[in-house]
């Protein structure tokens, strides 16, 4: 695995699982090869995804929520694995 995106929202307040649930539900083409999902206080979801692939490369990302869903834009950052 040579990159890992995160993406981060937080929901309008006592949305978060609506939010959790939509998170889940995005399918990735292709799939990453691995993928976590997390929640945070503050109705936060966290999705990590890893690829195999160089820093640079096109990937598939989750797409923005439905504006009704998020208190902000999502938050998205790339990483790489370092020894």
């Amino acid at each position: 695995m040579s990159v890992a995106l995160m993406w981060e929202a937080r929901a309008e307040a006592g949305r978060g699982p609506e939010l959790l649930d939509w998170a889940r539900g995005q399918v990735l083409d292709p799939g990453p090869v691995r993928r976590e999902t997390f929640r945070a206080p503050a109705d936060r979801v966290l999705v990590i995804t890893w690829w195999d692939a160089p820093y640079e490369a096109k990937l598939p990302e989750l797409p923005d929520p439905p504006p009704e869903l998020v208190s902000r834009p999502p938050h998205r950052w790339r990483f790489e694995p370092v020894d």
